[in-house]
């Protein structure tokens, strides 16, 4: 029954936090930040056909010590409005629901919803593009939006030098994940 009622904040209703989180946020008087974006963009010598899997639930386990979730789902095979769940995880989260908004493996795109209830919302999207036969480019936006003032807290701390470092530790880990692969 808990996995249904998961399942059930569908996309619109998604939307409608955002909405009403982003109407708080415009129509706030205080001068706290109530969201932030950053997106940074690395190369790896690593064939896009094995690198873009990694930016799944399953895949994530594979390079990310510690990483582990809760299949909602029934499957692993990711699609459009798939649901999980995880436990203390990046950028000071202790519960968080993921939704997969937008999954396009041919383009080597996927874009999450994070939410993290009475903290922040998030919208994490990665995109890999081919550069060469064993070379890709990884792009990662991490978009929040606070829905209290520990979301706004962190929303404060998390400044670009934070983004560049959270997206270096991405690229170490990869590429320590393949030279234990090779």
């Amino acid at each position: 029954m808990r996995n249904c009622a998961v399942y059930r904040k569908s996309r619109a209703g998604l939307e409608r936090i955002w909405h009403a989180a982003y109407l708080r946020t415009v129509n706030s008087k205080r001068e706290t930040m109530k969201s932030i974006s950053h997106t940074k963009a690395f190369k790896m010598d690593f064939p896009i056909a094995e690198l873009f899997p990694l930016f799944s639930p399953e895949g994530e386990k594979q390079w990310v010590p510690g990483w582990d979730y809760e299949n909602v789902m029934g499957k692993a095979e990711l699609s459009e409005d798939y649901v999980f769940l995880t436990k203390t995880h990046d950028h000071g989260t202790v519960d968080a629901i993921w939704i997969v908004k937008k999954y396009d493996p041919k383009s080597h795109f996927v874009q999450f919803y994070k939410i993290e209830p009475e903290d922040k919302v998030g919208v994490v999207t990665v995109k890999c593009t081919e550069l060469e036969a064993s070379k890709t480019k990884i792009r990662v936006t991490y978009k929040y939006l606070a829905l209290s003032t520990d979301g706004e807290e962190f929303i404060a701390g998390f400044n670009e030098s934070a983004y560049e470092e959270f997206i270096g530790e991405w690229q170490k880990l990869l590429s320590n994940y393949f030279e234990s692969e090779g």
